[in-house]
């Protein structure tokens, strides 16, 4: 299969996996075109795909450049990590207290390497279609205006629905650090103006730089000057590992934990296994974290940089927090260790809790920005019209989110739901019917043994991901029905400690 460009004549794909193959002659750049590959593969016809320019277009001598970012500065690689560990190994813990060891485990380790998958196809993807930027771009390619439309509304709020999740959790950390000194509601509008600032810049460069903590430094690059504050990835993460280490200390119940449980009923056991899948459900932005690549091939590495350590570090602190915190783990997981040490923990995490949102709003926001200026030159301006539609979408944007977090005001069932209706498709379903798609273009033939093998294996993961949806969203809708969602738009504590932490 050989997919061409207007200026180079074609970029030959894998005969296994039907994505780009990479040799030592691939030149692929932000803004220029796909260069010509060769390889030995010939059991596949050659198909020839057209390929538009890279979403930016040519940002030379442009006032705002967009695709600055490498993968091994804290650009993009630790920006996905900002993205990805945050709010999902808040929850783990405790999902494993309700699982059991056994599965909780085969779960964290199963879903990661399956994420781990569905997101180099998304990488693959976007190497073969450079002028995509979004699923939504995928829907148009895929199906017309239609399916970029539904893609386009599902990206945004799944976006929408994490910002507001971190604006709940915001409230949380706070009643936990205070001891509830203060209306909830005034602690989640702090949330929400700390993120609508932190969110106005409108590159992923610029807000990288406040998503690292451990230096600060200042500079001028392209004339403009940038405060380059690296602050927050590593405060989650940091945060969570005092917590595990005191809870060592502590033992408040070591050992008491089971490998697997079967009393656990199938409707409440899905819940914990949701939080799972939103621990991985970053997909979403993938697309746009690629775009602003200098080399969109440095996604990959990016990728098992980001996934390697999360898979990581989320199968240790839930064993190891579990072994001795026992059945009675708070979510999220920072309350598990003494009142003192839950607060620093909570204090050392509230940049991630805010930041890690702001990364998620940013690709919401740019989104409707860039479609809304698409055409014209004002995305790369500093003109009162370009700073304006941007901040009136952040207002939007952010005050949706806070919303969200006062309607569902419970953490596990926000996450939940989450990793239910969006993080089982933008994760699971749609990467590989993005492959299936392009590797059926033209016609639904099979070329060979191992190509139908991997037809079927991607038609097995499609079928994961609307096992996950439904089988989540029932779990959700039960847990709504029998009041779990907690008060709406309510000042009442929602930090709840472990019972032994209370006592």
């Amino acid at each position: 299969m050989v997919v061409s460009t207007d200026v180079n004549p074609s970029l030959t794909l894998d005969s296994t996996t039907g994505m780009p193959a990479e040799t030592e002659k691939a030149t692929i750049v932000g803004e220029g075109p796909l260069s010509q590959q060769t390889t030995s593969s010939t059991d596949i016809e050659d198909q020839v795909i057209p390929i538009e320019s890279d979403a930016f277009g040519n940002e030379e001598g442009a006032e705002i450049q967009y695709k600055t970012c490498k993968w091994w500065q804290v650009n993009t690689g630790i920006l996905m990590l900002a993205e990805n560990v945050s709010l999902g190994v808040l929850a783990l813990p405790q999902a494993l207290a309700i699982l059991g060891l056994v599965p909780g485990i085969l779960c964290i380790c199963l879903l990661g390497v399956i994420a781990t998958y569905t997101g180099y196809l998304i990488g693959e993807f976007k190497l073969a279609h450079p002028s995509v930027q979004s699923y939504a771009d995928c829907g148009t390619l895929i199906s017309g205006p239609i399916l970029h439309e539904v893609l386009a509304v599902g990206q945004v709020l799944v976006l929408i629905f994490i910002m507001g999740a971190h604006i709940l959790t915001f409230g949380v950390a706070m009643n936990a650090i205070t001891d509830h000194g203060t209306c909830t509601i005034i602690f989640t509008v702090i949330g929400l103006v700390l993120s609508f600032l932190l969110g106005l810049p409108r590159t992923f460069k610029n807000i990288s730089y406040i998503s690292f903590f451990c230096k600060m430094k200042s500079g001028v690059r392209n004339g403009n000057a940038h405060a380059d504050e690296h602050v927050a990835c590593a405060s989650v993460i940091l945060g969570v590992t005092i917590t595990m280490v005191a809870i060592g200390i502590q033992k408040p119940n070591m050992g008491n934990i089971v490998a697997v449980r079967p009393d656990v009923p199938l409707v409440q056991g899905i819940s914990p296994v949701m939080n799972i899948v939103l621990a991985y459900s970053g997909h979403v932005a993938f697309f746009s974290f690629a775009s602003e690549l200098q080399d969109p091939r440095e996604f990959r590495k990016a990728l098992f940089f980001e996934q390697g350590v999360a898979v990581g570090f989320y199968m240790l602190i839930s064993a190891v927090i579990y072994y001795y915190a026992g059945p009675d783990i708070a979510s999220p997981a920072l309350g598990s260790a003494s009142p003192l040490i839950s607060k620093i923990c909570f204090g050392i995490a509230l940049p991630t809790i805010i930041v890690a949102g702001v990364v998620n709003g940013s690709v919401a926001i740019k989104y409707v920005y860039l479609r809304i200026w698409k055409g014209t030159d004002v995305v790369h301006t500093n003109s009162w019209k370009s700073l304006g539609s941007w901040w009136a979408i952040c207002t939007v944007a952010w005050l949706a989110s806070w919303i969200l977090a006062e309607a569902i005001p419970n953490f596990n069932l926000l996450l939940g739901l989450i990793g239910a209706l969006f993080g089982s498709w933008f994760s699971y379903a749609l990467p590989p019917l993005l492959w299936l798609w392009h590797n059926h273009i033209n016609d639904m033939s099979f070329v060979s043994k191992r190509h139908t093998l991997f037809t079927i294996f991607h038609c097995l993961l499609v079928v994961l991901g609307l096992a996950i949806f439904g089988l989540g969203m029932w779990s959700s809708g039960w847990a709504l029905h029998h009041g779990s969602g907690g008060k709406v738009f309510s000042c009442e504590n929602n930090w709840h400690a472990a019972s032994w932490v209370a006592e």
